[in-house]
């Protein structure tokens, strides 16, 4: 990773004078109340009191089989004795901080937790197990209760081996190191509201791997990828820089100043007693304020891994998506210090009106920079979900599956089960005279359709100028030709904001939306 350096002395020097104020605006607490409440080093000082951010709490999950660290605040030179399952870890305060680490525990529980110094905290039905983190915009938010026929899995979900936090919403302008959310029990009180994905991903993987589950949601509909990401890390590149941070100044002024002609307004209306229905502006996402107050407070938490749902907000940027993506899970990977830990992600769903002819997509650019990601770092996986999109709704409901195909990522990726968890991805074409013949990886036990002829190909020539192709399944291989086209040159599948495809393996995965070329891309540019 390149060195990180700080913003500069005069791009700091535009946010003060509108910092609270937009950040009250936008419904979050400001930077300023949020140090009150979890800086706690100095109020834990003046009192002589051990304390630790609420990160831990009654009910929580420690991750197994790795070193997991315990910290929190004190009084300089006081000794700070940690307790669990017999186990004594002792460390000393030094500028108000201590930290120690449990190395390999087993998975189990439930236990205590003791920590003391001045005063003791104990925190009670502690299990040890596998932690992940769940995070991304809206399709990650979306609770339990709202998505497709969750009321027989609501009313059955009480299991004392899964564990849930939410980390509550929080936009800021610097890092924090607590926030306001605590573990709680799974059962039909608690789920409801929890992410839908994150829960099915968890039953899942509780039930194949036996042991204690934690989740930590932290998602934001809405939110683009840079606001997931430390500052420091887009300020030391240059492109990044200059999209994303340099412009923030002229917006944060415009929004002032479109927020003070709002109030005016507004106040001239109710003084002449008249109507006044106008919108209050909104100031646009900034980059890292989700990371300051949303996994800053969490890191460096013990964790398997991380499962990740965004994109849509990202899509009109594909192109930059390709490295925003993979530096931003470079970025957390680097924060967690916990070398290349698994990060899964799921591609984008259909969405959008079906088209018939082919075209050009910033969606299909998009779930090409998802997928890119899979080949470009370690560990990283994505569930493909081509088959539960909803054309009229960017909030497809139907979950279960999405969490499952996470899971199953989980289990080959993060705990080596040989298993296949992922549909058919294109290799590589070779072609025979008007054939295209397309190779593939993740095949499983075979390739099939879903009983029908295959769809969604579409293939060109040396015009570049793509049509509707047929295709057919022979052994591992899938043949394209099109009347139309003698000399074939590429081959697209589902290259289209919804796309309609039925290309899976025999083990129940879809096939990944893909091209065989790198014809110019139409979001090529786009900041």
């Amino acid at each position: 990773m390149k060195p990180i350096r700080p913003f500069s002395r005069e791009f700091l020097s535009l946010y003060p004078a509108l910092l609270a104020s937009l950040l009250v605006f936008n419904g979050c607490q400001t930077s300023d109340t949020t140090a009150a409440k979890s800086n706690e080093t100095s109020a834990a000082a003046n009192q002589g009191a051990v304390s630790l951010p609420n990160v831990f709490s009654h009910n929580m999950v420690l991750q197994m089989g790795t070193s997991t660290p315990i910290w929190g605040w004190g009084t300089d030179g006081d000794t700070v004795t940690v307790i669990f399952r017999g186990q004594k870890k002792t460390a000393k305060v030094k500028g108000g901080e201590w930290q120690v680490h449990f190395n390999n525990l087993k998975p189990g529980g439930p236990d205590d937790l003791t920590v003391s110094s001045q005063n003791t905290v104990t925190y009670t039905n502690v299990l040890v197990g596998e932690v992940w983190i769940a995070s991304g915009q809206s399709n990650m938010e979306l609770a339990l209760r709202d998505s497709f026929e969750a009321a027989k899995d609501i009313a059955s979900s009480e299991n004392n081996q899964i564990r849930l936090l939410t980390v509550p919403k929080l936009k800021l302008t610097s890092p924090t190191n607590n926030m306001n959310g605590h573990w709680e029990l799974c059962n039909p009180t608690t789920v409801p509201r929890f992410s839908a994905v994150a829960y099915y991903f968890g039953r899942d993987l509780q039930k194949h791997r036996g042991v204690p589950v934690g989740l930590i949601h932290t998602s934001w509909g809405g939110s683009p990828a840079e606001v997931w990401i430390r500052e420091e890390v887009m300020a030391a590149n240059p492109a990044y820089k200059s999209a994303i941070l340099d412009p923030m100044p002229a917006k944060l002024e415009n929004y002032q100043k479109d927020r003070a002609a709002w109030e005016k307004d507004s106040a001239d209306a109710k003084k002449e007693n008249k109507p006044f229905t106008r919108r209050a502006p909104n100031m646009d996402w900034r980059p890292a304020e989700l990371y300051n107050g949303m996994i800053a407070p969490i890191v460096p938490y013990g964790i398997q891994g991380a499962i990740w749902y965004q994109g849509e907000s990202n899509a009109g940027r594909a192109e930059q998506y390709r490295t925003l993506f993979a530096d931003m899970i470079q970025n957390w990977r680097h924060d967690w210090h916990q070398g290349d830990f698994t990060f899964l992600e799921v591609q984008l769903a259909p969405f959008m009106k079906i088209k018939t002819e082919p075209g050009e997509s910033t969606w299909a650019e998009l779930r090409e920079a998802q997928l890119l990601a899979t080949k470009n770092l370690p560990n990283v996986g994505m569930a493909v979900i081509t088959d539960v999109g909803e054309e009229n709704d960017i909030h497809p409901k139907k979950k279960q599956p999405v969490g499952e195909r996470l899971s199953a990522a989980a289990r080959a990726i993060a705990y080596h089960e040989n298993i296949e968890f992922a549909g058919p991805l294109y290799k590589n074409m070779k072609t025979e005279g008007a054939n295209a013949i397309l190779t593939f990886s993740h095949v499983g036990k075979g390739l099939e359709t879903d009983g029908s002829q295959l769809k969604g190909f579409t293939i060109c020539g040396p015009d570049h100028k793509f049509v509707n192709a047929t295709a057919t399944i022979n052994g591992d291989k899938v043949v394209v030709n099109s009347p139309s086209v003698s000399q074939p040159v590429a081959v697209r599948y589902g290259w289209a904001d919804y796309p309609v495809v039925n290309l899976w393996n025999k083990d129940g995965f879809p096939a990944t939306p893909f091209r065989t070329d790198d014809f110019p891309m139409i979001t090529a540019g786009k900041k």
